[in-house]
Formats: C-alpha cells, sequence, structure tokens
C-alpha cells in the first residue's frame, strides 16, 4: 500500500445535465470508474471540478455524495481556495472535515500578490485548517509563479505538507526536492510531466486525463514510481496527443467530452464554459482510437 498522497489522485469532475443540475448518477458512475482504474485517492472541488461556478450548498452535497460513494475508503482531498485570505478561512471555519484527509489551495489569483503575501496567506489557511494543506501552483491560472524559495519556507509550516506544481518548470521541481524536508510532498499538476517529475523527485500526480483513461494512467505513473522509467516514458508517448486536446477548449470541457465518449457522463458544462465542439469531439475519437486510449 503507498503512503497517502502518493500515486494518482483525479482531480473529479462534476458531471452536469443538461439543465445545468448536478447530475448525481453521473457522479456515481464516474467514482466507481475511477476507482476501479486504480487511482490512489481523489481530489473534489479542484478547478476540473468547476469549483468556480459551483455555490455553498452544492459543494456541500457533492463533497458528501462522494463520501458516500467512497466504496474503497480512499483518501479525499477537498478544493478549498482563494484570493480573499479571510474568506478562505471563513469556508475553513465553516467545512465539516468528517471523511477529507486535506485541503488543496490554490495560489492566491488576480491580486498578485509578492512572495511575503503568499506567505502570509497560506500560513493564516494552514494556522486555521484542521486538516492538513497541499498548496497549489498554477501560474497560468494565478497570474504568478511560487517560486522554489517561496515553497521551501511554506514547507516548513507543519501543517503544509506538500505542493501540487504546475509551473511546468522542471528545474523549479528539481530545486524543490533538492531542499525540501524529507516528507513533504512533490506533486506534479500536469499529466504529461508527471513522470519526469517522479524523475526529480515527485511522489504522483492530481491527474485530470485520470477522470477518463484512469487504468492505462495509473499503470504509467505506477511504473515511474516503481522505477521502471522505461516502461513510464514508452506508455507516455500514448498520451501526448490527446493532452493538448483537453484544454483546447478549456478546462474541464476536454476531458468531459472524453467521458461522454465514454458513456460515463454527458459533456455539459456551467457557462461562462462551453461544451466541447462536435469537431473537437471527432478529432477525440480518432486520436482514442490510434493510441488505444
Amino acid at each position: 500500500m503507498r503512503p497517502k498522497f502518493h500515486g494518482v489522485a483525479p482531480a473529479l469532475i462534476t458531471p452536469m445535465l443538461a439543465d445545468g443540475q448536478v447530475d448525481y448518477q453521473g457522479l456515481k458512475r464516474l467514482i466507481q470508474h475511477v476507482t476501479d482504474g486504480g487511482v490512489d485517492y481523489m481530489v473534489v472541488h479542484g478547478t476540473t471540478g468547476e469549483s468556480a461556478t459551483t455555490d455553498k450548498n452544492e459543494k456541500k452535497a457533492i463533497l458528501d455524495f462522494i463520501k458516500e460513494n467512497n466504496s474503497k475508503n480512499l483518501p479525499i482531498v477537498y478544493g478549498l481556495g482563494g484570493n480573499n485570505t479571510a474568506n478562505v478561512i471563513k469556508s475553513i471555519q465553516e467545512t465539516n472535515f468528517q471523511g477529507v484527509d486535506a485541503i488543496l489551495s490554490v495560489c492566491p489569483y488576480y491580486n498578485k500578490p509578492d512572495a511575503r503575501g503568499i506567505i502570509a496567506h497560506y500560513s493564516a489557511i494552514a494556522d486555521a485548517s484542521p486538516v492538513p494543506i497541499i498548496m497549489y501552483n498554477i501560474p497560468g491560472r494565478s497570474g504568478i509563479n511560487m517560486s522554489a524559495q517561496t515553497t521551501l519556507t511554506l514547507a516548513q509550516h507543519p501543517n503544509i505538507i506538500g505542493i501540487k506544481e504546475a509551473s511546468c518548470i522542471i528545474e523549479q521541481c528539481m530545486e524543490i526536492n533538492k531542499d525540501k524536508p524529507e516528507d513533504f510532498l512533490l506533486i506534479s499538476g500536469d499529466d504529461v510531466q508527471a513522470v519526469p517529475t517522479i524523475a526529480c523527485g515527485g511522489v504522483g500526480i492530481i491527474s485530470v486525463i485520470a477522470n477518463a483513461i484512469p487504468e492505462k494512467f495509473c499503470e504509467m505513473i505506477h511504473a515511474a514510481m516503481e522505477g521502471d522509467f522505461l516502461k513510464a516514458r514508452t506508455m507516455l508517448g500514448s498520451f501526448l496527443a490527446i493532452d493538448p486536446l483537453l484544454y483546447e477548449e478549456g478546462n474541464p470541457v476536454g476531458v468531459k467530452k472524453i467521458i461522454e465518449i465514454k458513456g460515463i457522463c454527458g459533456s455539459d458544462v456551467r457557462l461562462p464554459l462551453i461544451k466541447a465542439s462536435d469537431e473537437l469531439g471527432e478529432r477525440m475519437k480518432a486520436v482514442i482510437a490510434k493510441d488505444n486510449l
């Protein structure tokens, strides 16, 4: 059995019906799909879960539903972050963390704080949280990159246990791994960079594609974690063509289309996102067939 938060975690999508309501039967099928596929834990209400457009009551109901249907009792990481520190802390105080093992909290976006502000923000959240914090560095959405030094400073906080690193800067991952505390978790936030990140000392991936193709993706990541990089890099080739299609029309637009193609649930999303075009869907079908996904 792998240590907690090692391996593959899908950043679970939130299945939607055509009228915009949450599709709970689709969510149940999705949970079964990813757990049967061999994932090691689950992330709820990340960006891929459309957390920006689900309200407070929906978030609670979705989390409760996932807990109830977590038949393999996998660890759950709950997405809870924002660019208003006081509001994040208030949300923490109002959340029932029973059955939740950690928080995934995004680097503050739009405000663009400097390193001192980022450190103060995460420190305040970590002080307030009853469960450990995994930070989330994603410059493409937040507008700022958390430097390796900022991450390493925050790694000294006793309630900050890791980072989902989605900067796509391998040298930054190497810097973090070089000087981090031994038990601090370096987790890839980019599917096609997960294997090289593991080679740099990472412990796995919080993934988009694992929603749709969990079995093959888990096989690849687990091979890398076991040191079989020949197998892992060979398998990685089969994901290179599908990966950019996931984001061409926005995330989770692409991965929801693959999940629809596989018959798990529909591809509807909430505005301002628009469901995948038929043209994108046809290209995805061709890649899935060609690369045996």
